[in-house]
Formats: structure tokens, C-alpha cells, sequence
């Protein structure tokens, strides 16, 4: 069956968020160390932006590095972030080609100066594409996120500039990492783990969930089709009746 004509283009899901899980244990079962697998698992990621920029997906945050993982062995965090640079120098001519801009979210002063150099020029070079934004959560944890919009807010009630008595989701939507991206419409989540592990927790208040055993190095257009047809056999009611949707 051709997957990806059975997708209605009309019913796709605006911002698409992925969790990139299995990494580790798709390199251990294959008898290599945990960098083998990040490494193959940037194809995946290659091969997922194009699908969703051919599909016309308007918006895909992709999970890259949590604030946990900072405490991963200095080795692999080393591997990681090496990986990264790499991976921006030669992703570019793809972002470029395919009209894709690239957006970050996280703590990124925590990132080291190459990889926050060579992030901040990619950011730069694919500003006014338009085609898809795709957004790296990088140093990302979304408590952390909250925590800095709640001081941000405090400070602006405390300095006049803000009142309290005005506050609601648009406010504190403004004050997030992701102020400029609509909320989460699906999660997608790999390696058969049913977490969330911190990630947008805000912006997926009412977003459908997809869980997959495949792992995230072997994750390729067909996963993602079928995560997408998954999604559009739902209903999305937003708390609200079947009836009152309809």
C-alpha cells in the first residue's frame, strides 16, 4: 500500500513534535558503542524533516538534548555535541534547498561556543525560509522553561508592566521558548518508552499521542505516514462533546 497517498493533506497536523528515542539501544544491539547510534540516528532526522517538508507539515520540533542529559558520561556528551556541529555544516545545503527555517529552544548558554556558533549561523543563513520551521530543543527541559517564564512574568508584575490581574495562557505563551510556534497538534515518541520525559509540557496540553517500538535509527518515511494516518483517524474534541464538534 502507497502510505503517503492514503494521507489527507488537508488534515495534517501544524506542529509535529518528535521525541528521537532508541539511539543507545539500537547501537548496543548491534554491538557498538551509544555514538553509533546517534550517528545513524541522524539520518532519521534527515529523512524525517524532508518527509514532513514534502508533506507540507507547517511546524516539526524535534527533541535533540534534554537538560538531563547533561548528565550523561562526559564522553558521550563530548560525541554529542561534536555530532551536532557536524551535523549543521552539513545540513544547511538540505535546510537551504528544501526552504526550511531553523529555530532553537532550550538553554542554549549552557551549549559549548562551537556548537552555539555554529547554531546561531545556520539560524541566521535559513531566517527568511518559509517552506517549514524546524525547531531544535536543545539543553531543553520544560519545567526549566516554565520556571524562567513564571520569574520573567514576576518581574514585569513587580515592575509595573504587567498586572496580575491580567495574566492568562496568552500571557504566559509569550513568555515561553516556543512564543513564536502554534501548540503541539501530535507527539510522536520512538523506542516503544511511553513518557513524555519533560518535553513541552505546556504546549502539548491537548495534542494526540503516537507511540512506536521502532527505534529511532530505523525510523523512516513509512513510521512517520503511519503516525500521521494514526492521527487523522481521531477525533479531537478539545474537551469539548462529539456533538458540539460536528
Amino acid at each position: 500500500m502507497d502510505l503517503e497517498n492514503t494521507i489527507n493533506k488537508e488534515n495534517l497536523p501544524r506542529h509535529l513534535a518528535i521525541i528521537m528515542d532508541g539511539n543507545g539501544r539500537w547501537a548496543k544491539q548491534k554491538g557498538m558503542l551509544r555514538a553509533f547510534g546517534h550517528e545513524n540516528g541522524t539520518k532519521s532526522v534527515r529523512t524525517t524533516v524532508e518527509c514532513c517538508a514534502k508533506l507540507g507539515i507547517s511546524f516539526l520540533t524535534l527533541y535533540a538534548f534534554s537538560t538531563e542529559n547533561w548528565n550523561r558520561p562526559k564522553v558521550e556528551v563530548e560525541t554529542l555535541m561534536k555530532l551536532l556541529v557536524k551535523s549543521l555544516k552539513s545540513e544547511l545545503p538540505t535546510l537551504q534547498k528544501n526552504s526550511i527555517r531553523l529555530n532553537c529552544i532550550g538553554s542554549i548558554q549552557h551549549l559549548p561556543d562551537s556548537v552555539r556558533k555554529e547554531l546561531m549561523e545556520v539560524i541566521e543563513k535559513t531566517q527568511t525560509n518559509s517552506r517549514m520551521t524546524l525547531t531544535l530543543a536543545l539543553s531543553y527541559g520544560s519545567r526549566e522553561e516554565i520556571i524562567s517564564a513564571v520569574k520573567n512574568i514576576s518581574d514585569k508584575v513587580k515592575n509595573n508592566i504587567i498586572s496580575s490581574a491580567h495574566i492568562d495562557e496568552s500571557i504566559i505563551n509569550q513568555h515561553l521558548y516556543t512564543h513564536n510556534l502554534p501548540d503541539v497538534d501530535l507527539v510522536i515518541r520512538t523506542s516503544g518508552e511511553h513518557r513524555i520525559s519533560n518535553f513541552l509540557l505546556w504546549q502539548i496540553a491537548y495534542a494526540e499521542f503516537y507511540f512506536t517500538d521502532v527505534l529511532w535509527p530505523d525510523f523512516r518515511e513509512k513510521d512517520l505516514y503511519e503516525a500521521i494516518i494514526s492521527y487523522q483517524k481521531r477525533e479531537r474534541r478539545f474537551g469539548k462533546t462529539s456533538e458540539q464538534i460536528k
